[in-house]
This record gives structure tokens, sequence and C-alpha cells, in this order.
């Protein structure tokens, strides 16, 4: 993204797009890494786990949006569970993510590029809304609450948000901020909200996996290790 397209974006958009271009190399995120194969698997798991226990066998008959699907991983994964490629949406702020989603997913899925907030998807359309570390990349409190009502809206009753983000402050990264579950529940009063805590802590990850990858299993068998939560908040 050029400094006129980050300038041409209002307000806390605009300034996550400069956040986002402040950030390093997106190694340490690769999915050949141990660490972050045995932290994406165990997410995997725990969604499965929630559809399941929603009573749901086919995610072929689901509509799902993803709030900054990024290059389009969660959404081929969501396709390789079954979901069809018709009913699912993403939205993505940045251009080159954008780029990067539309080119590897199928022509079916809709991959639009804006601010969530003004994105043409309709009210009580949604079966399930997914979001994972978006709302940790908003700075500012109304804004966080304009996406989450938003993000309410495009959901049918009995519908849910899947939310997948991290809980506790990067002490090396004042781009970011925790959101803890206390968060979740004020953002979305009207959900009844279930969650669990998943993936060890990254930099300890990072560490102990230098060693071992099998060490990832036996320090993220504490709880009060893992930093992250996944949760579903449903609506009535």
């Amino acid at each position: 993204m050029t400094g006129d397209e980050k300038r041409m974006l209002p307000g806390e958009p605009g300034a996550v797009a400069e956040r986002y271009a402040r950030r390093g190399a997106a190694d340490r995120y690769s999915p050949l890494r141990p660490e972050v194969w045995q932290g994406l698997q165990e997410r995997q798991r725990a969604m499965l786990r929630g559809f399941a226990t929603r009573g749901c066998s086919d995610l072929g008959s689901l509509r799902i949006t993803e709030v900054g699907c990024g290059h389009g991983g969660n959404l081929m994964e969501l396709l390789r569970l079954g979901a069809r490629p018709e009913h699912l949406t993403g939205l993505e702020l940045l251009p080159e993510r954008h780029a990067a989603a539309r080119h590897a997913l199928p022509a079916a899925v809709q991959v639009w590029r804006g601010d969530a907030t003004a994105a043409p998807v309709a009210p009580l359309s949604q079966d399930v809304v997914l979001q994972s570390t978006v709302f940790s990349s908003l700075l500012d409190d109304a804004f966080q609450q304009q996406l989450a009502d938003v993000m309410w809206s495009w959901l049918k009753p009995g519908g849910a948000v899947l939310w997948y983000d991290f809980t506790v402050d990067n002490p090396r990264n004042r781009d970011v901020r925790g959101v803890p579950l206390a968060r979740v529940r004020q953002l979305f009063p009207m959900g009844r909200v279930s969650a669990q805590r998943v993936t060890l802590a990254p930099p300890l990850a990072r560490i102990v996996c230098r060693w071992h990858p099998a060490l990832y299993t036996l320090f993220n068998a504490l709880p009060l290790l893992r930093t992250h939560v996944l949760a579903w908040v449903a609506k009535p």
C-alpha cells in the first residue's frame, strides 16, 4: 500500500494500514515452522469441536464471512472442510493481502477490499462471521465497537461470531493489544459466549520448539501458558 493510499483511509482503518506497514518479515508465521503448524492444528481442532457441539456436520449449508481474511488461508481451510465457495465471503483492508486472497481462492468466493464496516454484506444473512486476530490490531475502542456491531447485524438469529484472538498485551509491540474475554462480552452484549483458551504463548513456543517440537504439546498442557481464546458468540 502506498503512502497516498494510506492517507485516503480515514480514522482507525488508515491507522491499521500504517501499523501493518511497520511490521517486519512474516517468516515467523510460516506454517512450516513447528510452533506455527501445531498452533494451527490446535485451533482447527477446537473450531471443529465447536461446529460439532452446535450440531453442524456439514459446512456446505453455512454462509460464512471472514473479517480480515488476509491471504485467504482461513477461507481455504473452510473450503477443505466442506464449505461451498459461493457461500463464503472474505473482507480485507490491505490491497496486497486482498490481491493474494483473490489469486488463491476460487472465483466463486467473494473477496471484497476495504473497511469492513462499509462492506456490502446484507443484514441477517450470515450463519458465521469469523475474525482471527483482527480486533487485537484495532487500538480505537469506538471503532472496535462499531465493527462488532456491524458483524452482529450480519448474523442470522441462531448464527454466531467465531472469534480467535490473543488476550494479553505484547510489551514488545505497541501496535497491538490483547482483547480479554471480558471485552469480547462487552463488544457483543446480546451474545451467548462460550470460549476456551488455546495456543501456547508464541514467544515461548518458538523457544521450546527449537529444543524439540514435541515440547509444544507438553508446555501447552498448562492453560496459563495459552495466550489466545477461541470463542463462539451465539446470537439468540
